[in-house]
């Protein structure tokens, strides 16, 4: 009897009290939770600061004559997408939490492609090169003008045994880039270039208006000098005349 009434005690060893099993684990997690989550936040921060730092960097190597470009968005982006991705980028480099130094001008860069974008007309003119550049560029691979970009024969440009053999390995999308690019380059010489010719007729302009002025003046000063010298040369002209007419009055002696 003694054994079997011992039996069931040796069996099942008397687990530890609940309320010490709990105090154990609650001491582990609180003297553990508040320094990893310390050291995660660190590491977040740390993180973001430095994914903006290689944002604010994208942004000076983008092509600063293609607002695409600069806020990282496709040609047929809608204008709430525009506004939406300006929105993400202007709060994610800004200044006020952005250690790097350039961080301004760099929120400057992305204020002007926003504005350049959302101007239709600009859009209009900036779309329509763009269009041009890769008309030209498709008809210069010898493919249709209507090819859209994820066809095929376009994804696939790189692997083209005849491109291959002229030396044309470079994916669309870099090609496409690389035309856009050379475009809006010549776009904004042959806008330099007329500027500046508009400034010179101006100036042109200018000159001639200068002299117009110059001469209405001059003009002016001899009329005054004129009418100031009127009572003088009328009193030459009377003294003039009246030694004529003594001449007239004198007689011419007869000799003989």
């Amino acid at each position: 009897m003694s054994t079997s009434t011992q039996s069931p005690s040796n069996s099942k060893p008397a687990s530890p009290p609940p309320q010490s099993r709990g105090s154990t684990s609650t001491s582990v997690v609180s003297s553990s939770t508040p320094v990893d989550a310390d050291l995660e936040q660190l590491l977040s921060r740390e993180a973001s600061a430095f994914q903006r730092e290689l944002e604010v960097e994208r942004i000076f190597k983008s092509f600063k004559l293609n607002p695409y470009d600069i806020l990282n968005l496709g040609f047929t982006a809608k204008p709430e997408d525009i506004k939406r991705r300006y929105r993400q980028l202007s709060l994610f480099i800004h200044p006020d939490k952005t250690a790097h130094p350039r961080a301004p001008d760099a929120f400057d860069i992305l204020k002007k492609a926003e504005a350049e974008l959302s101007d239709t007309t600009k859009r209009e003119e900036l779309d329509a090169a763009i269009a041009s550049a890769r008309t030209t560029l498709l008809r210069s691979l010898s493919l249709p003008t209507n090819l859209a970009d994820d066809d095929p024969r376009l994804r696939n440009l790189a692997d083209d045994p005849k491109l291959r053999e002229q030396g044309l390995t470079t994916p669309w999308n870099i090609m496409l880039k690389e035309k856009i690019k050379e475009v809006l380059i010549e776009e904004e010489v042959r806008r330099r270039k007329a500027i500046k010719m508009n400034l010179a007729n101006e100036g042109l302009e200018a000159r001639k208006k200068e002299e117009e002025v110059a001469a209405k003046k001059r003009k002016a000063e001899e009329d005054k000098v004129w009418e100031e010298t009127r009572e003088q040369r009328v009193d030459s002209w009377r003294s003039f005349a009246n030694s004529g007419k003594k001449k007239k009055k004198q007689k011419v002696a007869i000799l003989g």
